[in-house]
């Protein structure tokens, strides 16, 4: 134990020195072209304090904290854009730009909307309704599988993971049956399900909003990919855990007594049957999400106070920071030629682009990782296939292990208050061969 408290207090040592000279290199960026102009040291001070921010940065969204600091990714994100606008790196106004408005807009109209179906009692009626004629284990993963992915295609997919995770495992629990596969499935057909539409999750509405693919034209290219992947999430968690699905066992399943509230249901299932039916109207979706999320908030009902509770802040903060750090970077290390030398040669292809966000969502996660390729992206000759094949692999490559994604995080974090313990092997086990068929997949629709 000692040697563990001596290891611990280490790293705390070394992330605060760490972060210290990452500040440090910052400030010297922003003072050294007035302080030494025309030297060596005065020219690339910024370049190697961009370099370092940037570096830095993605290491700990990666990791997602800094030892010995009581700091999240949103904070690291809110820092990193601090030190590249104090390096000099991005001037104050270009910072100001480079944050994308239709993006937070979307998501932020969304999170009223999926806050008033949650406030409503919606989530759980649905799911009590759906769980109530799941006569058999098989039949209850169908039903959980199928709701997880048909929701999350249209709805944020780490908001429906927070409202059916507590759900299934108490009713899992309840019937003496083993949670986790359950679980799995509410997870994974998240991931998968979201893939299908611009709304389904973070990654999908900044592409959506740095394509301009349309909503129903994005839809059509890739829901059948997430329900191909749906299926295979079913097959593969029933292989894995057949013990839990031999037999002829019957349920009798009841799900937990939920809450309702009638009026406010029927005005939020309304509200999201038109913003669904703007969507594939054509109407620009951050200007459809944030209308409708706005009307929502004229209700006597439910006090303001409690949706704002219900947004997610710090994922906003996140994103904020992020396209400032993302830019900065840019701005100070890459060229035009610099970026079209690199992507273009490989990056047109379907292939290598599909393993090359694959490969970063799981290294630094998936927002990250799109907003570096978009640098990338942009100069390629098929602008619209590629950003489809971004938003299908940094998305489905969220189920290869547990940490791929906050939607997979949100289900192990519920059921461990539970009691119940989804280890790195129980996901890695179902997710990795889930994540290379359903990847293939995907790859293959869109390249041939």
């Amino acid at each position: 134990m000692a040697g563990h408290g001596g290891l611990r207090r280490r790293s705390a040592t070394l992330g605060v020195v760490f972060a210290v000279t990452i500040v440090l290199l910052a400030l010297a960026g922003g003072l050294a072209p007035s302080l030494l102009p025309g030297t060596l040291v005065g020219r690339d001070a910024q370049s190697v304090a961009a370099a370092a921010i940037f570096a830095s940065s993605y290491l700990a969204l990666a990791v997602g904290r800094v030892p010995g600091l009581a700091i999240d990714r949103a904070g690291v994100a809110l820092v990193g854009a601090c030190l590249m606008v104090a390096s000099g790196a991005l001037p104050l106004e270009d910072a100001y730009k480079a944050v994308d408005p239709d993006t937070l807009t979307l998501l932020l109209g969304m999170m009223i909307v999926v806050a008033n179906l949650r406030l409503s009692g919606f989530f759980a009626q649905a799911s009590a309704w759906v769980m109530r004629r799941a006569h058999h284990p098989l039949a209850l993963l169908a039903a959980v599988t199928t709701v997880a992915g048909v929701f999350s295609a249209f709805l944020v997919n780490d908001a429906i993971c927070l409202v059916l995770a507590p759900p299934v495992l108490q009713l899992t629990l309840s019937l003496r049956r083993n949670p986790v596969p359950y679980l799995l499935a509410v997870a994974m057909a998240s991931n998968i399900g979201s893939t299908a539409t611009i709304t389904g999750n973070p990654q999908n509405m900044m592409i959506g909003s740095f394509s301009q693919i349309p909503y129903a034209q994005f839809t059509a290219s890739l829901a059948p990919v997430a329900l191909v992947g749906l299926v295979l999430s079913f097959v593969l968690i029933a292989l894995f855990h057949r013990g839990e699905f031999e037999g002829g066992a019957r349920l009798l399943a009841e799900p937990p007594p939920a809450r309702t509230y009638r009026v406010l249901m029927v005005r939020a299932l309304v509200a999201t049957t038109v913003l669904v039916a703007l969507f594939f109207a054509g109407q620009p979706p951050a200007k459809a999400a944030i209308i409708i999320g706005g009307l929502l908030l004229l209700t006597r009902r439910v006090r303001s106070e409690r949706i704002y509770t219900e947004i997610d802040w710090s994922l906003l903060s996140m994103f904020a920071g992020l396209f400032i750090i993302v830019a900065g970077a840019e701005h100070t290390l890459l060229s035009g030629d610099a970026i079209t030398a690199v992507g273009r040669p490989q990056l047109d292809r379907v292939p290598v682009l599909s393993a090359v966000t694959a490969i970063l969502s799981n290294l630094v996660s998936n927002v990250p990782a799109v907003l570096v390729l978009k640098s990338f992206i942009d100069p390629l000759r098929d602008h619209h296939t590629a950003w489809l094949t971004v938003a299908m692999a940094s998305t489905l490559a969220g189920n290869f292990t547990m940490l791929g994604s906050i939607a997979n995080l949100i289900v192990v974090q519920r059921a461990a208050v539970s009691g119940v313990t989804i280890g790195f092997w129980d996901y890695f086990r179902v997710g990795a061969p889930l994540t290379l068929l359903t990847l293939a997949i995907g790859t293959l629709w869109l390249w041939l």
